[in-house]
């Protein structure tokens, strides 16, 4: 179902556009650090008019607690669980990590609510961070993800709220895929003897797939094309294409009544499980 075209007032319109094209020559342009305009930026999102972050982080008159809240929009002041996995490209993660924290941040903020500005916000952001993202990306606020350089998305890819791809192993999503509300998608999983033992495991959502509400799809499972895993299911093993799995774990209830022949469907069934 498409969404409602939706506008603001013509001003906000113009004030928005202008915010996001001066932002997005200030993060690339190489004229100052990103973690710089990162911090300037949530400076003023948070304070708005009359801040004036070149004299306050350093003001002695300010009181303690606020000296360190200011510190906080530094993303050189902040670190994150993914920097202490022992796996992390940590030069591949410090190029990204301003624009990470500043889409972290800027959901946090009231701004963040705003889904017509917040929208485009985040699909400028996205190809700073993620291998690779294709066109009409969407995604929707808080969602989360480990390294970002590990996760690819194809075109018209709508990740909806609370969302978490862990892409440690690494994350392929198709074309035209929807991820619902709390789902969570893994690409990395601990040995059941020794926890310091990780695997990294590349999981891939097929073109059309939709992984829906509070489902969990486990590291190095392969979502086939135009198939379901669905709501609050826990997906071990590979789904084949056309196929909705449900439950815990996810298993075949239906074939979706658009799929190939069934010859075909069963061999990619079989392809999809080998």
């Amino acid at each position: 179902m498409p969404y409602r075209e939706l506008h603001p007032l013509p001003q906000a319109e113009v004030d928005y556009e202008q915010f996001l094209q001066d932002l997005y020559r200030d993060l690339t342009d190489g004229r100052r650090d990103p973690n710089e305009v990162v911090r300037d930026t949530l400076w003023q999102i948070y304070f708005g008019a009359g801040a004036e972050l070149d004299k306050s982080p350093d003001c002695n008159s300010q009181p303690l607690a606020a000296r360190v809240l200011m510190h906080h929009f530094d993303p050189r002041n902040v670190t994150t669980e993914p920097e202490y996995y022992p796996d992390v490209d940590a030069r591949a993660y410090s190029e990204r990590k301003p624009f990470i924290w500043l889409w972290q941040m800027f959901d946090r903020s009231p701004i963040g609510q705003n889904a017509m500005l917040g929208h485009r916000f985040r699909r400028m952001l996205a190809p700073l961070i993620f291998r690779s993202v294709g066109a009409n990306f969407k995604s929707w606020h808080f969602v989360e993800w480990s390294y970002g350089y590990n996760l690819s998305f194809g075109d018209n890819v709508v990740v909806h709220r609370y969302v978490l791809l862990d892409d440690r192993g690494g994350i392929e999503i198709g074309n035209n895929v929807s991820i619902s509300d709390y789902a969570n998608i893994y690409s990395h999983t601990h040995d059941v003897v020794d926890i310091n033992q990780v695997s990294n495991l590349t999981t891939r959502i097929g073109d059309g797939a939709r992984i829906t509400y509070h489902a969990t799809v486990l590291a190095g499972t392969q979502i086939g094309e135009h198939a379901i895993v669905g709501a609050g299911a826990l997906a071990t093993k590979n789904v084949p294409p056309y196929h909705v799995h449900v439950g815990v774990p996810a298993r075949l209830v239906k074939i979706k009544p658009n799929a190939p022949e069934e010859g075909e469907s069963a061999a990619h069934e079989s392809t999809s499980n080998n």
